[in-house]
């Protein structure tokens, strides 16, 4: 991607400032979602792999104040974006950016290490190449598109990156759900899913997995998000979440 106009958007209610493209793929409800999954504890260190500007690595960082993260990026531009907002938000300190391919396994001596992590968040590209028309620009395109083996790839580098029982979390679509659990079972265990529904009586759209590396606790499907409720509004739930109040909460 080349150099693209910018602009600076408000987010988790305006607890950071975040530069985007103006064009293209714009963070909203997933990022806030993702971001809200984890609370790390002091010192641990999380990978938000796909970090785009990174709006959900830097929320979380913003939520857990003394946890440490690495912005994984492929794209350079869009890379630069997101150590930018790092440091317009004042979180350098704690937040790395790395400019490096997740569909490769991590290595010794390479930009990716493996074992290094206490906890991975990603938000992998959503569609199968031939389900929705390619979109006009490269990044648009990446951050959408992929084939099942390159999200298989994303989860074997997190697998590879996460240290015994540090945790793993995503959201995708709903319907990738079986292909999703494939992939992570006998490398994962205790795999929570959390469907997300639009407003209480409609289908999920959005899925919320956390799974811990190594663990052989039984998987649990648990009670939907909703994010709107029948005036159109978000739920309480959702409010606070999109402002960065509260977490997802992982309980049965």
């Amino acid at each position: 991607m080349t150099a693209t106009e910018t602009t600076l958007s408000a987010f988790l209610g305006g607890r950071l400032q975040l530069s985007q493209p103006a064009r293209g793929h714009r963070v909203g409800t997933d990022a806030a979602l993702l971001s809200a999954c984890l609370l790390p504890a002091a010192g641990e260190m999380v990978y938000d792999l796909g970090a785009g500007i990174g709006a959900a690595g830097l929320g979380l960082a913003v939520r857990c104040l003394q946890c440490r993260v690495t912005l994984v990026e492929i794209d350079p531009v869009i890379a630069a974006l997101a150590a930018g907002n790092a440091a317009r938000n004042g979180l350098a300190e704690r937040v790395a950016t790395i400019e490096a391919d997740v569909t490769q396994r991590p290595a010794k001596g390479q930009a990716l290490q493996p074992g290094t992590a206490d906890h991975v968040i990603m938000n992998p590209p959503f569609h199968l190449p031939g389900t929705i028309r390619p979109a006009p620009d490269g990044y648009r395109a990446g951050a959408h598109v992929h084939g099942e083996a390159d999200e298989e790839a994303w989860i074997l580098c997190a697998l590879a990156l996460l240290r015994a029982k540090g945790s793993l979390a995503l959201i995708h679509r709903a319907d990738a759900l079986p292909r999703l659990l494939a992939s992570l079972d006998r490398r994962f265990g205790d795999i929570r899913v959390k469907p997300v529904q639009p407003n209480a009586g409609a289908p999920a759209v959005r899925l919320l997995i956390r799974a811990v590396k190594g663990s052989r606790a039984p998987f649990l499907l648990l009670p939907p998000l909703i994010l709107h409720d029948e005036n159109g509004g978000f739920t309480a739930e959702a409010e606070a979440l999109h402002r960065g109040e509260a977490s997802i909460d992982w309980q049965a």
